[in-house]
């Protein structure tokens, strides 16, 4: 008896199923035919063939592929600029996800940010935005301390949210990020109308691919090779491409997106919410930094279901 181990989701089951057999009767002498009559009639029969049993899923399970299914992805951003001398696409490796989370997740997404902002011993206080850090602390100047733009590695911040890292584990699962790159560290951004971000390049403490998800109000975020200030005190950029990001969409920056396109929120129109998810350089980890064990073997989910052959007859 052979177990077909079979992974959707968080559910683990087994399928038991049976190896079809032949038996065939055995070859003996002459003397010994008599005494083993009767175990060469049963034998030399056909044996009853078992039929391998497709894998049931549960509603839950359909529900999730169903979902996963209707995502719509637009990976074909194209704008080329002159760069070292070459005509390059400096938005090639940016993606936008629509459809990865609904309505309901958005308003509980939203609701722990809130409820996480009120509380203390958080990292907060930048001009343009609110933000808070979970995994690890970043630095985005020259501190009093000295600390150069980065990870610091002695400072400690709280831990990824349940609700934070099942987001994760969902961008993981329906193939908006990759299991080599599952992020280990977030920036929470609060904005209330007319904050921006101006332009910028993450920092390479952070390894590509990384995420932004949008809440509560749709903005534009700009990129290009080189974008202009028009007025930095209330948030005026302008730049070659202009990107709609809907409420609940997925933005995923890599290659030249990421590291040849500077890229800025222009002063957002009304509240919105956004968290960034980055994976932090193995190099640059935090000193007191362990690995949260429900992040470390999240696995894409299969697009179809395994089919079985039937075994043919003997």
């Amino acid at each position: 008896m052979e177990k077909l181990n079979i992974q959707f989701g968080e559910i683990s089951f087994s399928c038991p199923y049976e190896k079809a057999s032949v038996l065939h009767a055995p070859i003996v002498a002459p003397t010994y035919r008599n005494p083993l009559k009767k175990l060469v009639s049963d034998v030399s029969s056909p044996a009853p063939v078992s039929r391998k049993q497709a894998p049931t899923f549960s509603d839950e399970e359909k529900i999730e592929h169903m979902r996963f299914t209707q995502v719509k992805s637009k990976k074909d951003f194209v704008h080329y600029e002159r760069v070292d001398g070459k005509e390059i696409n400096v938005v090639e490796g940016v993606e936008l996800h629509t459809g990865i989370f609904d309505a309901k997740e958005q308003m509980k997404i939203v609701e722990c940010v809130y409820k996480t902002y009120y509380e203390p011993k958080k990292w907060m206080g930048r001009k343009g935005r609110t933000i808070i850090q979970f995994g690890g602390c970043y630095n985005y100047a020259v501190d009093k301390n000295g600390n150069p733009p980065g990870i610091i590695r002695d400072e400690e911040v709280d831990p990824l949210p349940v609700l934070f890292k099942q987001m994760i584990k969902r961008m993981v699962r329906w193939h908006v990020l990759p299991p080599t790159c599952i992020p280990n560290s977030c920036i929470v951004n609060i904005y209330d109308e007319g904050d921006c971000i101006p332009p910028h390049i993450d920092h390479h403490d952070f390894i590509r691919p990384f995420c932004s998800v949008s809440f509560l109000s749709e903005c534009n975020i700009v990129f290009g090779s080189s974008l202009k200030i028009l007025n930095h005190g209330i948030g005026e950029f302008f730049g070659p491409v202009s990107v709609p990001l809907p409420v609940g969409s997925v933005l995923v920056l890599q290659g030249n997106g990421a590291d040849v396109a500077k890229h800025c929120v222009p002063r957002v129109p009304s509240k919105r919410i956004s968290i960034t998810f980055r994976r932090m350089d193995e190099s640059k980890l935090p000193y007191n930094y362990k690995p949260d064990p429900e992040l470390m073997k999240i696995q894409p989910m299969v697009f179809n279901p395994p089919q079985f052959k039937e075994p043919s007859t003997p």
